[in-house]
């Protein structure tokens, strides 16, 4: 791209955590890297924690997410979610568009780099959507005793189509999460990175998270972040399969059954624009 140019962008949010949306063929040919890095910067750019190019298919969408770093990632609940509220309210990013909202009970498949992840309808009050949606099974669930510059910690190690690190705690402690959460999600031990998230079993229904996400940071919720800790605090933690799980930014329901995870949360529109991008900004 030469030159000032304009991308037509809608954001949207789940629980506080936001994303940049864009039509696959509007940026064709631009590094995603240095895209999400300018596009995603809080005070250059227009803010978020990710950047999702997508394009229409006629069952849903398909999607690739770039953290706001530029580093890759293979999936994200609350990304997955939102670009489903963009299906739903019928306009899926282009303004010129007026089609008619979807109602309760409309199923959309977004395919991910993890795969297709089924949503469902459950309400509609734009420009808020609430899906219930198909994760998919965890993957490779282990207790893994990890040392962190001389501090053994125990976690609980999985994969929900992206790679998940939960450390189960009996009291959320933020000066713990935020000296541990970045060295966790550049452990040696995944050489990927990770996602982190430290969980506090409330009740057997109930897990409070806190969560720092592979690329981003801090973050206000994760929906597969609250897949990972609802499975651990299940698995290892004494709590139920069924539970309610509570981030900063809300509370999102998972359910662990035979079939896989579901996970059901609600996602809204924030802003559609156009982002001029100058030349050379990353």
């Amino acid at each position: 791209m030469s030159g000032p140019h304009e991308i037509a962008f809608v954001k949207a949010q789940a629980y506080g955590n936001d994303f940049l949306f864009v039509e696959a063929e509007a940026v064709e040919g631009a590094d995603p890297a240095a895209l999400a890095r300018a596009a995603c910067h809080r005070t250059r750019g227009v803010g978020a924690d990710g950047l999702i190019r997508y394009r229409r298919t006629p069952e849903g969408a398909a999607m690739t997410l770039v953290n706001a770093d530029g580093s890759s990632a293979e999936v994200s609940g609350n990304g997955v979610r939102c670009l489903g509220a963009m299906l739903a309210a019928g306009r899926a990013g282009t303004p010129e568009r007026d089609e008619e909202s979807a109602t309760p009970g409309a199923e959309f498949a977004v395919a991910t780099d993890a795969g297709v992840k089924r949503l469902v309808l459950l309400a509609s009050e734009p420009p808020r959507y609430t899906f219930r949606g198909a994760m998919g099974a965890p993957r490779d669930l282990r207790r893994r005793t990890l040392d962190v510059e001389g501090e053994q910690v125990a976690a609980v190690v999985l994969s929900v189509g992206n790679p998940q690190c939960v450390v189960l705690t009996p009291a959320l402690d933020e000066a713990r999460f935020r000296r541990l959460g970045p060295r966790l999600a550049k452990h040696r031990e995944f050489p990927a990175g990770t996602n982190v998230a430290f969980a506090e079993v409330q009740r057997a229904d109930r897990v409070r998270v806190l969560i720092w996400e592979r690329g981003v940071g801090p973050t206000e919720a994760s929906g597969t972040g609250a897949c990972a800790a609802a499975i651990a605090a299940a698995a290892f933690g004494g709590a139920a399969r069924r539970l309610d799980v509570a981030a900063p930014g809300g509370i999102q329901r998972v359910e662990w059954t035979d079939e896989g995870i579901w996970l059901t949360g609600w996602a809204e529109i924030t802003a559609r624009g156009r982002w001029v991008r100058r030349p050379g900004a990353d």
